[in-house]
């Protein structure tokens, strides 16, 4: 009885609260707007949130008032000309970028044709009295050089991220336009220098000063330039060089060290630079450094616990984070590699909260391995080698890998057990074709690496199979960036493999839209590219110029 009682009272309440949302529905009067009926300081609030070439497709040719309406937007202008066929963006140079070149505070372009169009009058650049932020990517030197001495003359000017498309021919010029810049207060720059090529050291005097406070440099940098580029930098808070080299060719004077006391934050990477070389920069600069992320080759030394700790108690006083990866051999036949890395186990590290952890890359041996610290791993890509046998070390130990966003798999065998599980990975880059004991390619890296969320695959490889590549791709839906050596289709009927399921699939469901092709591309391949990517929008490779005019 009192069962159904309860559901009697439920019944009755359910009833109520369904006549009370019935009057308050009829009370509420319903209004129903059109776009177009929005006032215009509505629809500038929402062009504020758009990108300004999405504002101009979907808005300009749609009617007067709204034309009106894109030409008269009164905020400052970004404009972001990354992915634009030549054609799209003609008609968006007339109508918007000139119309508007004295409200726009940034310029973001990776085509080389737009960049061609906007700086093929350099003194143009003296119109855009507001431009803040330019961001140029595969751009050729020659423009750059060109801009400079009017990129100087702007008021607001103070960041500059730039991708030289050609090899670099003299560092020293392309540094000195840098610091030509007298309001420059970020910096990333990215160049290549062919691999025959001897490095041309940058002649930097005490006349040279640049006020940067970030600098970013993705390329090969002479180590002997380190000491003078650091002497010409008084203001730098953060400093990231990716590949130091050695020089062996020229003498240069070094200038007397300054003290650097906004000196924050610096990662640098040593290719085969001795530790005595590092450590006099570090003794003579790095006093005020507060973060520091070393990668390093070769020689042992950086290994030695003793010699690093008397080197930050003495030289590093405010030193918070030490992040160092150290990939090596241990030749000193009395200790083991286990030895030398065991010794950062001492109370001054855990004091200090540092904390490390290793693998070995290869396999067969231990006396070899990559050194790293954790606590917890800070950076965001990772190397990663499986172990023939986990039982052959005993020494490793579980790490929290949440930070790494970008795996490199260098393995060439792959074992049943994988140790780590890295959740939060968007980018993969596969150096070897590496074998599966049992499980297919996919299977066994989904066990490490959620394949869904990747975003970018590079694989690197020339001979990983067509096939495996497919089943991959199905696997990474949400797939952005390719890059890949399609070399082992080169023996492949195209009317044959586009006839294949999985290649049907693809050619429905990826989402690829920008795709690097490492060895070459023939008419062979456009015509599986055509079919599998229906989404491309950017195609970098090299042609044969007896393919071009077939393709």
């Amino acid at each position: 009885m009192k069962q159904i009682k309860r559901q009697q009272d439920d019944m009755i309440v359910q009833k109520s609260n369904n006549n009370k949302k019935q009057k308050l529905q009829n009370e509420i009067p319903i209004n129903r707007y059109c776009f177009e009926d929005l006032a215009n300081e509505i629809l500038f609030e929402i062009f504020d949130y758009l990108d300004m070439y999405h504002v101009y497709k979907g808005f300009f040719n749609l009617n007067e008032r709204f034309k009106t309406l894109v030409i008269n937007i009164n905020s400052l202008i970004k404009i972001n000309i990354s992915t634009m066929s030549k054609s799209n963006f003609e008609d968006y140079y007339k109508n918007i970028l000139l119309p508007n070149k004295h409200r726009i505070n940034l310029i973001r372009s990776s085509n080389l044709f737009i960049v061609n169009i906007i700086f093929s009058q350099p003194r143009m650049i003296l119109k855009f009295i507001r431009l803040e932020i330019l961001i140029l990517d595969n751009i050729n030197l020659k423009y750059f050089n060109k801009i400079v001495e009017y990129l100087n003359c702007l008021p607001k000017f103070h960041s500059l991220t730039i991708s030289i498309g050609d090899y670099i021919q003299s560092l020293y010029l392309l540094f000195m336009n840098i610091f030509r810049l007298s309001k420059l207060i970020y910096c990333k720059i990215k160049y290549k220098i062919k691999s025959d090529q001897q490095f041309l050291s940058v002649y930097l005097t005490k006349y040279d000063r640049s006020p940067l406070k970030y600098f970013i440099i993705d390329g090969r940098f002479p180590f002997n330039s380190l000491n003078n580029l650091l002497c010409c930098l008084p203001q730098i808070r953060h400093l990231s060089i990716n590949s130091l080299v050695k020089f062996h060719y020229s003498q240069m004077n070094e200038l007397s060290s300054i003290q650097l006391k906004y000196l924050k934050y610096i990662s640098l990477k040593f290719d085969y630079i001795n530790f005595d070389k590092v450590e006099k920069i570090i003794k003579d600069f790095f006093y005020y450094v507060q973060i520091l992320r070393l990668t390093t080759f070769y020689d042992e030394s950086y290994l030695n616990a003793k010699h690093w700790e008397k080197l930050i108690s003495s030289y590093m006083p405010y030193l918070r984070i030490f992040d160092i990866n150290h990939e090596g051999s241990i030749r000193n036949n009395d200790l083991t590699y286990h030895d030398v890395i065991n010794q950062f186990n001492s109370s001054f590290w855990i004091e200090k909260k540092y904390f490390f952890s290793h693998q070995h890359n290869w396999q067969e041996k231990l006396d070899t391995g990559i050194f790293y610290s954790t606590n917890p791993y800070r950076r965001k890509d990772y190397r990663f080698y499986w172990e023939l046998d986990k039982e052959i070390c005993l020494h490793n130990q579980n790490v929290n890998l949440n930070s790494v966003k970008h795996i490199y798999i260098y393995s060439k065998k792959a074992t049943i057990k994988c140790v780590n599980y890295f959740p939060n990975v968007t980018q993969l880059t596969i150096k070897h074709h590496f074998k599966t004991p049992d499980d297919s390619i996919t299977t066994t890296l989904n066990r490490m690496i959620p394949l869904k969320q990747l975003t970018k695959l590079i694989i690197e490889t020339h001979d990983f199979p067509f096939d495996d590549i497919l089943k991959l791709l199905c696997f990474t839906s949400n797939l952005y960036i390719l890059k890949v050596n399609l070399s082992s289709i080169n023996e492949i009927d195209p009317n044959l493999v586009m006839k294949n399921e999985i290649f049907q699939y693809l050619s429905k469901t990826n989402k690829i839209k920008y795709l690097e092709l490492c060895d070459g591309c023939s008419l062979h391949k456009i015509q599986l590219i055509v079919n599998l990517f229906s989404q491309l929008e950017y195609l970098k490779t090299r042609v044969d110029r007896k393919e071009i005019e077939q393709i």
